[in-house]
């Protein structure tokens, strides 16, 4: 029998009001999916700088605190330190009272699929994208706690689980990002080499393009498009069941897709985003501010009405390129490093319009273009389907270790019987 006992998170939980003098912690990140780690080991190096120009006033966080971003904590974002550092001034940060909860026991027990709800639940929003789990709500809400003793037991058990799953889930990730990089490297050779392997060779005169075909003509971008322009800077007020609004995050895997928590704006807001452009299919969506720079897709046919954010970029080929085409050209290695290597700063990376316009591009001739397309989709085909199989063994595989976590943590096993 698993004895237990109804505590609130405000028995165990205290607020930490420490604020750092001078911002020279480690910045720590918070997010649904790692819980709390350094933002150094989250993000590459250039994608890690903090949008703030001062770190001074950011929350002290010491080793063993229960952190939340209370903006996120419908979608999970919490969870326990292993670090000391600093967070946003908007996150929360709590001391813990180890005489009632064990910290590797809160950590997953907060995290289990009944008390993620429960968060969700009580925040206050809206809609759901913008529901908030405000501290004084958290500190109030009951939960269930077994002894400490049983709490370590659980903990040391889920932690040889886990670990095996994670184990595997990161072969399984790295196995995939090896795909993405054969993938990328077809893409690349065929939209900068061509086909013909024996076709005389000119310098383009453009360090990430090197050597092409010596018949096909370097040209601005803006030369192949009839239209490059950004999503709007000043997104218009949401209303329920409006037009959609979407932005990079509706991009996923090389797809531009709705989601079920898009935002919506009014029918008269769409139509006067609309007076500047209208999206349709066929263009070619770059995504141009924050950290998912150069993540690209083709908008489908039959889509219905949305608009985009600024967060992306709509380009619309003319006669001279196809849109497929400039769509791999996006995503060949050498212009993803121009995208960053042209950033430029202001609240967050981003890469202005004007340089998009004239970052050069290789123009071969249509036809050529229509067989180099054709070629990337049938040598890719395998390479698309071995990474969506391997990436819902990994969604399986999350479902798993969040299925054995809740039920240790809610007593559904008994982890003494269980080990």
């Amino acid at each position: 029998m698993i004895r237990k006992k109804y505590f609130r998170f405000k028995h165990f939980l205290k607020e930490r009001q420490q604020l750092s003098r001078s911002g020279s912690e480690e910045l720590l990140s918070v997010s649904e999916y790692y819980g709390v780690a350094p933002r150094s080991a989250v993000f590459s190096e250039e994608r890690q700088e903090s949008r703030a120009e001062s770190l001074e006033g950011y929350r002290i966080v010491k080793k063993g605190d229960f952190v939340m971003n209370y903006m996120l904590a419908w979608k999970g974002a919490y969870g326990i330190s292993r670090h000391d550092g600093i967070v946003s001034p908007a996150y929360s940060v709590f001391e813990v009272d180890q005489s009632i909860a064990d910290l590797r026991f809160l950590h997953h027990r907060s995290r289990s699929k009944d008390m993620q709800c429960l968060f969700k639940s009580v925040s206050k929003g809206i809609m759901e994208s913008r529901l908030r789990l405000y501290p004084e709500t958290l500190l109030s809400l009951p939960i269930e706690l077994p002894t400490v003793e049983y709490q370590r037991q659980a903990s040391e058990y889920l932690d040889k689980k886990t670990a095996r799953i994670d184990t595997l889930i990161a072969k399984k990730t790295r196995f995939i990002e090896l795909l993405k990089e054969k993938r990328q490297a077809v893409i690349t050779k065929a939209v900068t080499k061509g086909l013909d392997d024996s076709v005389e060779l000119r310098d383009s005169g453009l360090k990430w393009l090197g050597k092409v075909p010596e018949h096909w003509p370097v040209l601005a971008c803006k030369y192949a498009c009839s239209l490059i322009k950004d999503g709007t800077h000043l997104p218009p007020p949401r209303v329920e069941g409006g037009v959609p609004l979407l932005s990079v995050r509706n991009v996923q895997d090389g797809r531009f897709n709705f989601r079920s928590d898009d935002s919506t704006i009014s029918e008269s807001d769409y139509i006067e985003l609309c007076r500047s452009f209208k999206p349709e299919a066929n263009d070619i969506l770059l995504a141009i501010v924050g950290a998912t720079i150069g993540k690209t897709a083709v908008v489908p046919d039959n889509m219905g009405r949305f608009h985009i954010q600024r967060s992306l970029a709509v380009f619309r080929v003319n006669q001279i390129v196809n849109h497929l085409f400039l769509h791999y050209v996006f995503q060949s290695a050498g212009y993803q490093q121009l995208l960053w290597e042209g950033i430029g700063f202001s609240a967050q990376p981003g890469v202005y319009l004007g340089a998009l316009s004239n970052f050069r591009i290789p123009a071969p001739p249509l036809d050529e273009q229509l067989r180099i397309v054709d070629y990337i989709g049938e040598k890719t085909r395998r390479t698309d389907t071995l990474i969506a199989k391997t990436e819902r063994s990994i969604e399986l595989l999350k479902e798993h270790r969040s299925a054995l976590i809740t039920a240790a943590v809610t007593g559904k096993i008994d982890v003494r019987e269980a080990a």
